[in-house]
């Protein structure tokens, strides 16, 4: 059902800003700290977007996202690995047997600048080919214009070709421009159907922020306390160190509690990320930090 966006709050921003700057300031000691890293790790989705992916490069990758590190001991998978349509068939045939799930994206990925029926065929290629999720990207132009009707039903029209495969909706934040925009836009994608909602395609500056991700995380708890039912979240782009992995994962449990604290319900869409987390996690088990020559970049 389109949602009544007279419900959508006016967003204090001072508000939401003094609530982060407390996040910023939680203090993790060391059990927790560990938890908390390999939560973080189980939590990304690795991630090659570029015009140059290979074969070779997106089997790389769904190596590593199966072996982060093989000499630390305990370490869990990441989430998923999130390529174009045409290398979901390379990520399937390297992944088969792991627990490691297929995002691709489409709907004319990052501008979404296309007709409906060239996304929703984008969308089916990838899902024929093997995609366990679709990330999608919002028309911004419709949105930014007021034309919110058309914003959902193409978010609705996807969804339903996304058929068991779990859709998350990218609203591309920086190009929103204020907080009350990515707050109505986070509803009109919960309304529409959306499994999870997305910051950013990575593409665009700024991407993931704290404050953009909190407003983004309140759209989800009062939908969740009017309706119960759950809706995930994925800040995605410029998430690139433990220390704020972690700040992160404080704002999602004081926000929306122990419910949201898996891969099931959050990722972070930071395929640097993993570098750091695995950094930090040596320095937790052998007291020294690796070189960064030992981490492969992709």
């Amino acid at each position: 059902m389109y949602p009544d966006l007279s419900n959508s709050p006016v967003v204090d921003q001072v508000g939401i800003e003094e609530r982060v700057a407390r996040f910023n300031t939680r203090s993790i000691k060391k059990e927790t700290k560990l938890q908390g890293l390999k939560l973080a790790l189980n939590m990304i989705d690795l991630t090659t977007l570029e015009g140059k992916d290979t074969e070779g490069k997106v089997e790389q990758m769904c190596y590593k996202a199966m072996h982060p590190a093989d000499d630390i001991p305990g370490l869990p998978t990441v989430a998923a690995v999130c390529v174009y349509p045409t290398h979901v068939k390379t990520a399937r045939r390297a992944l088969q047997g792991s627990s490691v799930k297929i995002a691709s994206v489409s709907t004319a990925f990052p501008s979404g600048n296309s007709t409906s029926d060239i996304k929703i065929a984008d969308t089916k290629f990838a899902l024929d080919n093997g995609a366990d999720e679709i990330d999608m990207v919002i028309s911004r132009g419709e949105f930014l214009r007021g034309n919110y009707h058309f914003v959902y039903d193409e978010i609705a029209a996807v969804k339903e070709a996304c058929g068991k495969a779990r859709l998350k909706v990218i609203l591309e934040t920086g190009e929103l421009s204020t907080l009350d925009n990515i707050r109505k836009a986070s509803d009109i994608a919960i309304a529409a159907g959306a499994d999870f909602i997305k910051t950013s395609t990575g593409k665009i500056q700024p991407a993931a922020t704290m404050p953009v991700t909190l407003v983004m995380l309140q759209a989800i708890k009062d939908h969740y306390d009017r309706t119960g039912i759950m809706v995930g979240m994925k800040p995605a782009g410029g998430i690139s160190t433990a220390k704020g992995a972690l700040q992160y994962l404080v704002m999602l449990y004081e926000t929306l509690g122990p419910k949201w604290m898996s891969n099931e319900w959050f990722r972070f869409g930071a395929s640097s990320l993993a570098n750091d987390v695995i950094l930090q996690l040596a320095k937790e088990y052998k007291g020294v930090y690796y070189s960064k020559d030992y981490i492969s970049n992709d």
